[in-house]
């Protein structure tokens, strides 16, 4: 099983970015996805999440209106366009699969580092 994150890089404040996720593996279009963030410091917090079949996302109400989670299961991808960013959008940004039922299974990506900074 493997996620790799890419998409990461150094942007100005008001800039965007856009984060991929591809899953190996696994069956991807099983598996709800999720982005979660970690800043130096901080603990490990949930940005946004989208339903196995796409038709259903969340996110935290810090990037409600900048940030859109999709996914393309022909691709095995999820994104993350991230739209407006702030200095405090500065993360070790992580994507997450996770497939609920009688036994959860759970697989993270290494991560990939988003810098906000004139």
């Amino acid at each position: 099983v493997q996620l790799v994150e890419s998409g990461g890089g150094l942007v100005q404040p008001g800039g965007s970015l856009r984060l991929s996720c591809a899953g190996s593996g696994f069956t991807f279009s099983s598996y709800a996805m999720s982005w979660h963030r970690q800043a130096p410091g901080k603990e490990r917090e949930l940005v946004a999440g989208i339903s196995s079949a796409g038709g259903i996302t969340n996110y935290a109400d810090s990037v409600k209106g900048r940030f859109t989670i999709s996914r393309d299961n022909t691709k095995n991808t999820v994104y993350l366009q991230m739209n407006s960013l702030k200095p405090e959008d500065t993360a070790v940004y992580f994507c997450n699969a996770v497939r609920f039922g009688s036994i959860r299974y759970s697989y993270w990506g290494q991560g990939t580092q988003v810098t906000v900074s004139s």
